[in-house]
């Protein structure tokens, strides 16, 4: 793949200053906003989100741009405090960038890579997934609507088998996958190869964690909407919920009661809460999982009834222990639900998976929610609310969820070069 022309581009482009990359950060932001309805269109046509769903992530990549057009400058030179004329950290930018981007949040994911890769100097060529692909060119266009020279960023349509071809090329600098754990793994594996940066977001099996002096009402009503929003198809989705034997058949009751109210409906009406899922060979997939939890000993609470090629009504699954689903990401309609005595069981069965994204607890008492977030192993803990990224904080995994942080400031400095500058005149 010929990348002179975004090397050239990365070339000018690392010289603007950085309030003018921001003043083309707010024409994005406008532009997202004004575009909602047809970008959130485009989305629920390509992976089926409901339209009311897709017009929020618009609205939410729109106030990410605006957070970082409004952001402090964390890369200008920070000067240290020595004996000698110059101890000055510059940050600079890498060059081009690899993005590789999932279907489940086609504009999200992509811009809260790309933003404040681009913010930092970078340009970015981005592989979207093979459904996506009008998301992905509406996505260049903005950016180019907005202003952005030409190439910093640049939606690029290539297979897979080309990616690693695309890492070798002397000018691309680093990666970005939001994805499956395999291909985490493969893309990181090339990139290692090749001594490039990786940043890695990944799969999770996240933790819902209900202790007894929990307000159960807002807890059943959480969960449901942590696990069946875009039709349960996201990696901080909660997945598997934890529930303190003492109250387990109230808030189970309750929770049943909720995810009730989840119908499969037409995903272009705005009142539609859940759709099909993205593709037909995901609804297998999830099929598969669940026969698979049953045959090792998982108990039906609610049936996962397939309703057509791409939808399901909602289930849920009492699990046993050992069961090795307990340990798999289930991306669709399907929860697992645990029972457990302790405080201490709860956190021990929360650890024991080989991801880490981000697990949520509930309870009103500040030293037993102080035991959970110091002991949860994951990059996130959510008290008494599901998790949501945000743009002003750090969002990451750990274990096999990945490494890297996106958002925040701190995102500013991933796709950098630190330089130290020391001397005396």
């Amino acid at each position: 793949m010929n990348l002179d022309k975004s090397q050239k581009t990365f070339e000018s482009w690392r010289t603007t200053l950085f309030t003018e990359r921001q003043d083309l950060l707010h024409k994005l932001s406008e532009i997202l906003l004004k575009k909602k309805e047809i970008f959130g269109e485009i989305m629920t046509k390509e992976m089926n989100k409901p339209i009311s769903q897709s017009i929020s992530e618009i609205e939410k990549c729109a106030a990410m741009a605006q957070f970082y057009a409004n952001a402090e400058n964390v890369l200008a030179p920070e000067k240290i405090e020595s004996e000698f004329d110059y101890s000055e950290i510059h940050h600079e930018p890498m060059g081009i960038i690899l993005g590789v981007m999932p279907w489940n949040y086609p504009f999200w994911q992509v811009l809260r890579f790309a933003v404040p890769a681009i913010l930092a100097g970078n340009v970015v060529i981005m592989k979207h997934a093979a459904i996506c692909l009008k998301s992905g060119d509406a996505l260049q266009e903005a950016f180019e609507e907005a202003g952005f020279p030409e190439n910093v960023f640049k939606h690029i349509k290539v297979s897979h088998d080309e990616i690693e071809t695309i890492l070798e090329n002397p000018f691309v600098q680093g990666v970005s996958l939001t994805g499956s754990e395999k291909a985490g793994s493969t893309v990181a594996a090339i990139a290692g190869k090749n001594i490039k940066k990786s940043l890695l977001e990944l799969g999770g099996n996240d933790a819902f964690i209900v202790l007894d002096d929990s307000d159960l009402d807002k807890a059943a009503k959480s969960a449901a909407l942590g696990r069946l929003q875009n039709c349960g198809q996201t990696c901080v989705a909660s997945k598997r919920f934890i529930i303190q034997s003492s109250v387990y058949d109230e808030f189970l009751e309750k929770f049943i009661a909720e995810f009730k109210t989840y119908f499969v409906a037409d995903p272009m009406d705005k009142e539609t809460k859940i759709a099909g899922m993205a593709r037909e060979d995901l609804t297998e997939d999830l099929e598969k999982q669940y026969n698979k939890a049953i045959e090792n000993g998982a108990e039906i609470i609610l049936p996962l009834e397939r309703i057509d090629k791409i939808s399901f009504k909602p289930g849920l699954l009492k699990m046993n222990p050992g069961n090795p689903v307990l340990d798999e990401e289930l991306f669709g309609p399907l929860g697992m639900v645990v029972e457990a005595k302790t405080d201490k069981e709860l956190l021990e069965i929360a650890n024991n998976t080989k991801f880490g994204l981000a697990n949520s607890v509930w309870s009103k008492d500040k030293k037993r929610l102080e035991f959970f977030f110091n002991g949860l192993e994951s990059g996130t803990v959510s008290i008494n609310q599901i998790t949501k990224s945000d743009a002003r904080f750090p969002f990451g995994g750990t274990k096999s969820s990945g490494y890297g942080i996106e958002l925040s400031l701190n995102a500013l400095k991933e796709f950098t070069n630190t330089k130290m500058v020391l001397g005396k005149i």
